[in-house]
């Protein structure tokens, strides 16, 4: 990838082309690096030259350790990129659009910086948290009121199927009884009947 390409490919996954600020850094990226080398002979880093023809690093840490190879870096280079050798460690410098690897870091989280962005950034929402926290409210009551009225219209519907139920079974038993009671007087009419055959 070219140097544009690679400080794009970074800042996508959250990082910045990689920064060396000591020799222990230096040795880190050459010792890994040095996997890759059947694959490319450099990586890009993120030393840049601003307008003005000054050096700086990409993630605006302090360039205070260089690691030039020999004869590098010429003053008649200014729009040049810098690459870190895979197989030496040491830098140069190539055109922007030369195809490299690349290198991404990603900035270290120090725990108190943390809570002191998390503290400022629930202070600066704050106004937003009380908007969030009525939304979550009402949504709440919505849920609650609909719940409550499903609960009286499914005891409603149970309270008139069951008085249903009992006039039926009223209506049945009187009409059972209604039924009984002229069989009887069937019976006693036939008795009644009986009765009278064999007087005669």
């Amino acid at each position: 990838m070219s140097w544009a390409q690679s400080v794009t490919q970074c800042i996508q996954t959250g990082g910045v082309l990689a920064s060396v600020e000591d020799p222990a850094e230096s040795n880190f990226l050459v010792e890994h690096a040095d996997l890759f080398t059947s694959k490319t002979s450099g990586f890009w880093i993120g030393i840049y030259r601003n307008v003005n023809g000054q050096l700086l690093w990409q993630d605006n840490s302090a360039l205070d350790f260089v690691n030039w190879g020999e004869g590098q870096p010429s003053e008649d280079q200014l729009d040049y990129c810098v690459e870190l050798s895979a197989s030496t460690g040491y830098w140069s410098v190539l055109p922007c659009s030369s195809q490299k690897g690349f290198i991404c870091k990603k900035p270290k989280i120090n725990p108190f910086l943390l809570a002191l962005y998390l503290f400022t950034d629930a202070e600066k929402d704050k106004a937003n948290g009380h908007l969030n926290m009525w939304i979550l409210l009402t949504l709440v009551l919505i849920i609650l009121l609909g719940m409550g009225f499903m609960i009286y219209f499914a005891f409603k519907i149970k309270t008139r199927n069951e008085i249903a139920r009992e006039e039926r079974c009223s209506t049945q038993t009187e009409h059972s009884h209604a039924l009984l009671g002229r069989d009887n007087k069937s019976d006693s009419t036939n008795e009644k009947e009986k009765n009278e055959h064999s007087v005669v």
